[in-house]
């Protein structure tokens, strides 16, 4: 999920909401490193060209950690990857172009079938689980031909202890669907008010919805512009007590790699300080089907169709393409 984004964002607030630089400095300082985060060794035909001047695209996960100690943030008391242990349920793209005034979105479905870097074809999940960030983030270039820029990372304990920590969030469903996940019966069509476990039940769920997999990543940026408009309403920033325990809740269930310094991210914070969720577009990666392929269900990606948006992302043309390119699979045309 886009959590490491919101931490950016709130913090950047913090300026405008009086709190000054001490607390600016405060929160980015307390943000969680993940060492050793990129591929190292890769040939140099497989390296993605640097991304434009100014511009940014970040690889946001969420981890399915099997683990009942939280493992990203300040908080963690568990390892953040162990082979086997955990798989990237949640992989989002997210290009920031160099006049920081928008965020493009893009979701990779997590069963989406790819090529992985020494161990063949396999869902696009698995690349975390067999190898960690590097891996995953390897996998992703060599599939996109996009450079990540940087990496940020929350697990599923840390997804509900964020949404609990704004109150929970208000989600519309826009048709009545079942409810496999948590307590069994249906989503009704309308909003719903979800604390920290109705929305991880919320995000989680496939099996019940019409496209599987790719309506359950609309959920997930659903939620995400849920969050996000709760947390840059004007009511959080106006609470300090509020707001602080917020940015707490936030810093200590956040990882980023550890090339992402501080005054790196105290910059981005600042140039990012007007963008709220109405300037951001979310999107799913475009898909050519779906397939059953060693008895498992998979998504196969069109990377025909996929060519013009990684080569958008490329060239910091996002704004041109959702603009000019029909068939986007966007969030607000289909969210179940």
């Amino acid at each position: 999920m886009l959590f490491g984004a919101l931490a950016l964002l709130c913090a950047g607030v913090l300026v405008v909401a009086g709190i000054g630089w001490w607390g600016y400095e405060h929160y980015t300082g307390r943000v969680q490193r993940i060492p050793n985060a990129f591929p190292v060794n890769v040939p140099p035909s497989a390296q993605p060209a640097p991304s434009k001047s100014g511009s940014e695209t970040f690889l946001l996960v969420g981890l399915d950690a099997r683990s009942d100690l939280p493992t990203t943030g300040s908080g963690a008391k568990a390892a953040e990857w162990k082979p086997g242990a955990q798989r990237s349920d949640t992989m989002m793209l997210v290009h920031i172009p160099a006049d920081h005034k928008n965020a493009y979105v893009v979701s990779l479905p997590r069963d989406s079938w790819v090529s992985i870097p020494g161990h063949g074809k396999a869902k696009l999940n698995a690349a975390f689980s067999w190898g960690g960030p590097p891996l995953l983030i390897d996998t992703v270039q060599r599939m996109t031909k996009v450079k990540i820029d940087h990496l940020m990372v929350i697990d599923w304990s840390g997804f509900k202890k964020l949404t609990d920590a704004v109150g929970g969030v208000d989600i519309t469903v826009d048709q009545t669907v079942s409810r496999r996940n948590g307590p069994g019966g249906v989503w009704t069509k309308g909003t719903h008010h979800m604390d920290g476990s109705d929305a991880l039940d919320y995000v989680r769920e496939r099996y019940g919805l019409p496209r599987g997999d790719l309506d359950r990543t609309h959920r997930q940026q659903n939620f995400l512009r849920a969050v996000l408009a709760k947390m840059l309403s004007s009511g959080t920033f106006t609470n300090p007590l509020k707001l602080k325990r917020t940015l707490d809740q936030v810093t200590s269930v956040v990882s980023v790699d550890d090339r992402l310094s501080d005054s790196a991210l105290r910059n981005l914070v600042w140039d990012m300080r007007g963008v709220r969720s109405k300037d951001m577009a979310f999107m799913n990666a475009p898909v050519a089907g779906f397939d059953t392929i060693d008895k498992q269900s998979v998504v196969l990606l069109d990377q025909n169709a996929a060519s013009g948006l990684w080569e958008a992302m490329r060239n910091d043309t996002m704004a041109h393409y959702v603009a000019t390119t029909d068939g986007i699979d966007e969030l607000g045309r289909r969210v179940a």
